[in-house]
């Protein structure tokens, strides 16, 4: 169980439920939208709000923002977002809750240049990073201030690429530098995070995280969240995977929702993700033992005996009750009259010596996880190798209720090597097209299988000067035919390059209305007004012999 950190007067961590928080994507400066925005996030059931810092101006300006808000009854915890500017962070702390710094770019320029340290070399590092940061650490210990160190998979610094890679290590290393800092100051009102674009690397990078502080004597509340999801399902469906996969796993104390648009969005989503796993937030080590917690934080496929196309080295297939109307993907498999195709999983001694059958293992979204997980156990413990659809019954839920609760109960199994289909139960035959839209998304998302064209989409801030949900919506119009092609749209720079560095071409915000076209790493085009960048886009594409007929 991680330990309470008291933010403002909202305790987060221990015992207490999964906080839900969100970002403004207002100008700082612009008081009246800045608190409107936040006003309505608080109503909709946010309980810390974050408004990006990039200036000192802007930091200063959160205090005015703060008595606009306590005048008018609102008194939630405001957080301080943070990037490269050092003195912004102090000022802010001074005046808010919680700030987030990010230890890839808070004291580190990114030069990307490759360094080989010494050990003494990188000791002095550390004690450089531990000069700039202790200003901070004063001002937080005495205005009662609580920090976020935020790794963001995207932007690790020089350091930290050079000694551990781009890898989940490196994330959790990142954090740990600084957290190792604080504590030498005697500093505790920390929480931790570990953020990316991509699903299987914050889940990863957020278990490894926990084991780590377990063996460092470290238990400080975690804030979860999948930068740069998207928008509509696919958005969600990425949130949901990550954070709803650590969620299961008893591990995450505040939760953020990063939606391309409104963040007012964001809310009811996140909300539904707490209330679905606020009953299994436990300790994941009540023997209090540092050794027994021993979480996956890497892809291993269960071993199993292909069957046709199913199972072995093929990727998870789709199944359904009926056939869907529409032009997208078809799935898999449809079972006749909705029958399941194989219901039996007694007598698990002869299951270990029978080939050539599937197994179904069904449950109840209810309780599903625990049900099946223990079915997982015992097909394991036989070496049995059969290949296992998974099927969650949902009965008399939303479409929206099935997305989310359905995408973090497969998204668990999948993420940890189980399940060689997926099959989404409901009985309504005008939700198979969206049942159908939604199985892909899963897979897509967790990138086990790719059937359509994948963007990373930050959720925009006030950093961000341009449209970024109408770009989004453009490039999506003229590209969504490019299967298995990766476009990232960022708002601005701070994590735009980094987030979306295995991108096959990049959108990001150079200015006030204007965009730069990256081509993987590359810059290819600066400065584009954003109104010609998107049709720009499409060229640099067709120019590079990715474009494909249809579009």
């Amino acid at each position: 169980m991680s330990g309470v950190v008291t933010i403002g007067d909202l305790p987060v961590g221990g015992s207490y439920p999964v906080r839900i928080q969100s970002m403004t994507n207002t100008n700082t400066m612009d008081t009246e939208a800045t608190v409107n925005q936040a006003i309505q996030l608080i109503e909709a059931g946010c309980e810390m709000v974050r408004i990006t810092a990039p200036g000192k101006k802007e930091a200063r300006n959160l205090e005015k923002i703060k008595n606009v808000l306590f005048k008018r009854g609102y008194d939630v915890p405001i957080i301080a977002d943070i990037h490269f500017n050092p003195k912004a962070a102090e000022v802010a702390a001074k005046i808010v809750e919680k700030v987030r710094i990010n230890p890839g770019n808070y004291v580190d320029p990114r030069k990307f240049q490759k360094i080989r340290y010494t050990e003494q070399e990188y000791q002095e590092e550390i004690n450089r990073i531990s000069e700039r940061l202790y200003p901070l650490i004063r001002i937080c210990k005495d205005n009662g201030t609580a920090i976020r160190v935020g790794t963001n998979h995207g932007s690790l610094s020089d350091r930290i690429m050079n000694r551990y890679g781009d890898t989940p290590l490196g994330m959790v290393e990142s954090a740990l530098e600084y957290a190792r800092i604080f504590r030498q100051f005697d500093f505790f009102g920390l929480v931790l995070s570990m953020k990316s674009s991509n699903v299987k690397i914050m889940v990863y990078a957020t278990r490894l995280l926990v084991k780590k502080m377990l063996e460092e004597g470290m238990n400080y509340p975690l804030h979860l969240g999948v930068t740069e999801a998207g928008d509509g399902m696919d958005g969600k469906v990425k949130s949901a995977a990550g954070t709803g996969t650590l969620l299961a796993d008893g591990i995450g104390d505040t939760i953020r929702v990063s939606l391309t648009g409104d963040p007012v969005d964001e809310i009811p989503v996140a909300k539904m993700l707490a209330r679905q796993f606020d009953y299994l937030r436990k300790d994941i080590n009540a023997s209090g033992s540092k050794t027994e917690y021993d979480p996956i934080v890497e892809y291993s496929k269960r071993i199993t005996n292909p069957f046709h196309n199913i199972g072995g080295h093929h990727v998870p297939v789709v199944v359904m009750n009926k056939y869907p109307s529409g032009k997208n993907q078809d799935p898999d498999l449809v079972s006749p009259d909705g029958k399941v195709l194989v219901n039996k999983n007694g007598l698990l001694l002869k299951l270990s010596e029978m080939s050539n059958i599937l197994l179904v293992l069904e449950s109840d979204e209810n309780n599903a996880i625990p049900r099946l997980e223990q079915a997982f156990r015992k097909l394991d413990s036989v070496r049995a190798k059969l290949p296992v659809f998974i099927k969650i019954n949902f009965k008399g839920l939303t479409r929206e209720e099935i997305l989310i609760r359905g995408t973090s109960i497969f998204s668990y199994f999948l993420i940890n090597g189980y399940g060689d289909g997926i099959w989404i139960d409901t009985e309504e035959e005008k939700d198979m097209a969206f049942v159908r839209d939604l199985s892909f998304a899963v897979l897509q998302a967790l990138g086990l299988r790719i059937t359509r064209t994948e963007y990373i989409a930050c959720p925009s801030c006030g950093r961000t000067l341009f449209n970024i949900q109408e770009a989004l919506s453009g490039i999506k119009e003229k590209t969504q035919h490019l299967k298995g092609l990766k476009i990232a749209v960022m708002g601005c720079i701070v994590n735009g390059p980094g987030e979306m560095a295995d991108a096959d071409y990049g959108y990001v915000g150079a200015g006030k209305g204007k965009i730069t076209l990256y081509k993987g790493k590359e810059v290819m085009k600066k400065n584009i007004n954003e109104k010609q960048a998107v049709d720009e886009l499409v060229d640099l594409i067709k120019a590079h012999g990715d474009w494909q007929p249809g579009g």
